[in-house]
């Protein structure tokens, strides 16, 4: 497995991209050299975990559909990412099933009327589960980072919360942030 560390910046997965882009992992991915792919393991309504009903402002267990990915790097495990829809959004569009989505889902969302205005990420470390390490081929000692992202559109509406776990020594997170 490779030990390179992955530099992350969180942009180029905010915008809307035009239909015969690649999506922004694969772009980015390609741009360094690198192949970037990922296996979507679920799609589908669930009840909202506590975090996703909070951060969505319905009640906890209230239908929300997700997204569950496992992102790759060079074929190689390097992040599981849910991304959590409203079902007025997303419910009967792409969001809800496991195609690829071409563009990738922020472009859809945009072409579905729901732009992010306004983005708020909390990061923590903490150990992985048993499931985590599992999927990300790592040992019992080595800490992740959970990085858990709200989208909310023009008008203060949340549209997306992303929930990202990742393998702290394999990554680097840089936040641009433009004043004025």
């Amino acid at each position: 497995m490779s030990t390179s560390r992955w530099v992350s910046a969180s942009m180029p997965y905010l915008a809307p991209r035009e239909r015969e882009q690649r999506d922004a992992w694969s772009a980015e991915a390609a741009a360094l050299g690198r192949r970037g792919s990922q296996r979507i393991v679920h799609a589908g309504e669930v009840r909202a975990p506590a975090e996703v009903a909070r951060l969505f402002d319905v009640p906890d267990g209230e239908p929300v559909v997700v997204r569950r990915r496992l992102i790759l790097l060079d074929d190689e495990p390097n992040e599981l990412t849910d991304t959590y829809y409203p079902v007025a959004i997303a419910r009967g569009t792409p969001l809800a099933g496991a195609a690829k989505i071409r563009g990738g889902a922020v472009t859809l969302l945009g072409e579905l009327g729901h732009v992010g205005a306004l983005i708020r990420e909390d990061v923590t470390a903490d150990l992985p589960d048993e499931q985590e390490r599992e999927a990300l081929r790592l040992a019992s000692t080595e800490p992740v980072l959970r990085l858990t992202r709200l989208t909310l559109d023009g008008d203060d509406k949340p549209i997306q919360v992303d929930r990202m776990v990742m393998p702290a020594q394999r990554q680097q997170l840089r936040y641009e942030i433009r004043i004025g």
